[in-house]
């Protein structure tokens, strides 16, 4: 869970008799406590993270569009100032049009640390023609992927698998996702996707061997799953059902809800980063991954978090 730092006790609500034998011991013992004892818990790496950079040349009533790019350009040199692994951006790099693709793409290539992209409903905001090439244009090879840092695995999911936007209209895609969005009564919100059985069959593998490799999970995605809310993909009860059946899984990072959020559940953080694009005020975060905490160092209006394991 989110923690904070202890209650400060004063010393005077201590017996005198206390007080004395906690010094004594703290004198006695401290001779004998090794420097791995006292030293702060191992770092094993650190990562940038972006949530809706959202980028397009247009005026917004609610958002600043046009003020991305040299948001992104303030970000990725903050990031190329410190030793990352990488930098993950989770979904929606583009508020519309293929043409956005071009100004931020060559922003972000200037990162000293390899970038992993996720796919975002509003990537997907572009001619049919185009839908099916969003994901080569992020260089990605599949739309759904994972890869592994120290005794991490990193699952990076696509919750636009399953939706009304991420496929040209008439594909198999499409019509398997307007049968699906139907039988789930056809209320749900239109901007959130799902995640489709071929995918739930791969995610479980990669599960089972992190469990069985003694690795820990993070996940990414764009859409949430948790807490409950009008933002979350279509199956996020399935999903997690699946990720509660697995004591690897440790925390699943997304974007999304601009506003961000937090939720705790059976061991696992479920951690929505704040959007980039909303307000004039920044928003990305620098990742720290100890081996007992995860720590998210804010920058603008990105909250700082401290997730224990």
């Amino acid at each position: 869970m989110l923690t904070k730092r202890p209650a400060y006790v004063p010393a005077k609500f201590l017996s005198l008799s206390l007080l004395c034998s906690t010094l004594i011991a703290s004198f006695v013992l401290l001779p004998l406590l090794t420097a791995e004892e006292v030293s702060e818990p191992k770092l094993f790496f650190k990562f940038g993270a972006i949530a809706d950079c959202q980028y397009c040349d247009a005026d917004g009533a609610w958002r600043q569009y046009r003020r991305s790019p040299q948001k992104l350009r303030e970000c990725i040199a903050d990031f190329n100032s410190q030793s990352l692994t990488h930098v993950v951006h989770l979904g929606d790099f583009i508020d519309r049009d293929w043409e956005s693709f071009d100004v931020v793409i060559p922003i972000i290539e200037k990162s000293k640390a390899p970038v992993r992209h996720v796919l975002g409903n509003h990537d997907f905001s572009v001619e049919d023609r185009f839908k099916e090439l969003v994901p080569g244009r992020l260089g990605l090879e599949g739309r759904y992927y994972s890869f592994s840092v120290m005794n991490w695995r990193i699952l990076v999911l696509d919750t636009n698998d399953l939706s009304l936007y991420a496929h040209a209209k008439g594909t198999a895609e499409y019509v398997q996702s307007l049968g699906i969005y139907e039988a789930l009564g056809g209320d749900l919100p239109k901007y959130n996707g799902g995640i489709g059985a071929t995918q739930l069959e791969w995610l479980e593998k990669e599960l089972v061997a992190a469990d069985l490799a003694g690795q820990r999970v993070m996940l990414h995605s764009h859409h949430p799953v948790y807490p409950p809310g009008s933002h979350n993909a279509w199956n996020a009860d399935e999903v997690v059902s699946l990720l509660e059946r697995h004591d690897c899984v440790a925390v699943y990072m997304n974007g999304h809800n601009h506003r961000g959020a937090y939720g705790y559940k059976k061991g696992i953080h479920y951690v929505t980063l704040k959007g980039m694009v909303d307000t004039e005020e920044t928003a990305y975060s620098v990742v720290s991954v100890f081996e007992d905490r995860i720590a998210v160092k804010g920058s603008g209006r990105q909250d700082d978090l401290s997730l224990e394991f």
